[in-house]
């Protein structure tokens, strides 16, 4: 009897910890220095941090020194029709991203409900959440009509984001010069977000403009902050025009401005001086409403087609553009033998000799067709590394997971955190090891309300990265962009090690992350 007994008793005891991360230096996400500590994970937990030396664990890691840090996160991502393809999202899992943040600048699921059950079931490598997108909720209701919604109009899209929160959105995005939502005016974007207001969310703009109007863009992103009572995270905060670049010291001074005067505002940024959306932008938003055919008649028509590349090269002009050798093709479904050159080079393997309106004739060809993805060479570092230095400026991507191999896109979707600790902390020495490691954390997460994230604390979530930052690197670039990043030896999403000692597992433990309102 004795013998079972002590038998039963050493099945029970087991280790004390799922697993053990020994010898490392901690930083924690607050933005306080790193100290050394063991971490211990138990239950998908963080279950205890300090002297572990005598704890045991069914799996041990040996920081040796590295530094463990809370598992990044990503708040302006585009993941919708990838993720169900490739729901481990390795490119960012392999850039320490262990939560995303999809339905950015107006774009989402509208169906959240059914789509958070699609993902459950699939099964994530990373945890997920989204806003609800004003453009998606728009064209559910109007299509892409070029005009102000009616009272019943707006009333019906209020009901869609109502029931988006309720379903577990974290907020309501925008993305104001995208149609449909381009053709809204602030009294529409207020009435929504007052829809999302009394869920305690998050207000996530891609502004009407970051140049010459910027100022007018986050008077209006704070107003519907202000009026809904939603906090404001304005996205990918930037100068995107060559004339302009250096107005980032009254941006920035702008945000802080309303901050003092009590607006919960902060931004993002990715950390790269080149943009990435589609080619319709280099249009003026006019011609792209009510659908494809409707373009195409436009485009058929000489005189409109005239006044469209008269608005285009003025356009152009007013960024500061001689021509459009900064737009370079991403994803060209019309031709692939395009991606990776710009339209310049495009104009001319189109026979057109080189000129302004031979380039614009190039677009709109290349609209007729269905348009492209591009990456556009449109700020300049200075701002970069001015916005950086903002405290208040989260990291994010804006980018995408990616098939790997396919098209030249943005290098930002393999490469973001490890630019930043590579370039940004390692080089340049613009912000600290510490401070970097709090605005891809805790920053986010109390932003959107992640309450049990973006740190190292007892009781959180474990969300976890081990990496040597004398060694982290990012290795994706414009012309070869599809290089995952190197240096995050250890991720662990949930308590569960999805890359280990730098290599990616099978295992799928992320989470849908469903804002649950107060």
């Amino acid at each position: 009897m004795k013998f079972i007994l002590l038998s039963l008793a050493l099945v029970c005891a087991g280790a004390d910890f799922d697993v053990l991360i020994r010898n490392a230096r901690i930083v924690d996400g607050t933005g306080n220095p790193w100290f050394r500590g063991d971490v211990g994970v138990k239950n998908g937990r963080i279950a205890a941090i300090g002297s572990l030396s005598a704890k045991t664990a069914d799996k041990t890691i040996d920081a040796g020194s590295r530094v463990v840090a809370p598992g990044f996160i990503d708040v302006h991502t585009h993941v919708e029709g990838a993720v169900e393809l490739n729901p481990m999202g390795a490119n960012y899992l392999l850039d320490g991203v262990t939560t995303i943040v999809t339905g950015n600048c107006g774009g989402s699921r509208v169906q959240l409900g059914e789509w958070f059950d699609r993902l459950e079931k699939i099964k994530l490598g990373l945890n997920l959440a989204t806003l609800i997108g004003h453009n998606s909720v728009r064209r559910e209701v109007m299509g892409t009509a070029n005009r102000l919604a009616t009272e019943a109009e707006i009333a019906k899209m209020q009901g869609l984001v109502d029931q988006a929160m309720r379903d577990g959105a974290v907020g309501f995005s925008t993305g104001l010069i995208y149609i449909p939502g381009t053709y809204s005016d602030t009294r529409e974007v207020v009435a929504l977000a007052k829809a999302a207001g009394k869920y305690n969310a998050v207000y996530a703009s891609h502004m009407r403009d970051e140049g010459a109007k910027i100022r007018e863009a986050i008077t209006e992103a704070v107003t519907a902050g202000r009026e809904s009572g939603l906090r404001v995270q304005i996205s990918h905060f930037k100068i995107d025009a060559p004339k302009l670049w250096g107005m980032s010291k009254d941006s920035v001074a702008l945000v802080e401005k309303f901050r003092g005067e009590g607006v919960d505002v902060v931004v993002d940024q990715y950390p790269y001086d080149h943009a990435s959306t589609n080619l319709g932008i280099t249009l003026p938003s006019w011609a792209l409403a009510d659908g494809q055919k409707a373009i195409e008649e436009r485009l058929a028509s000489a005189e409109t087609r005239k006044r469209i590349a008269t608005e285009m090269k003025k356009l152009l002009l007013d960024l500061g553009h001689d021509d459009y050798s900064y737009a370079t093709v991403a994803n060209y479904g019309a031709n692939e033998k395009y991606n990776g050159k710009n339209i310049s080079e495009i104009n001319r393997l189109e026979g057109r000799e080189k000129s302004l309106d031979n380039e614009v004739e190039t677009i709109l060809t290349m609209i007729a067709k269905g348009g492209a993805q591009m990456v556009y060479h449109s700020m300049g570092m200075d701002d970069v590394e001015r916005i950086l230095r903002y405290p208040n400026t989260a990291i994010a991507s804006d980018g995408g997971i990616r098939e790997f191999g396919v098209g030249v896109p943005h290098p930002r979707s393999y490469g973001t955190n490890a630019r930043v600790l590579a370039e940004f902390v390692r080089k340049r020495g613009t912000i600290t090891l510490e401070d970097a490691i709090r605005r891809m954390t805790s920053l986010p997460a109390r932003t959107f309300r992640f309450i049990d994230r973006g740190l190292v604390k007892e009781g959180y979530a474990a969300d976890l990265v081990v990496f040597d930052p004398a060694k982290v690197q990012d290795l994706a670039t414009y012309p070869d962009p599809h290089h995952y990043s190197e240096g995050f030896d250890f991720v662990l999403v949930n308590g569960v090690a999805v890359v280990d000692q730098g290599k990616l597992q099978e295992t799928r433990p992320g989470r849908v992350l469903r804002h649950k309102p107060e």
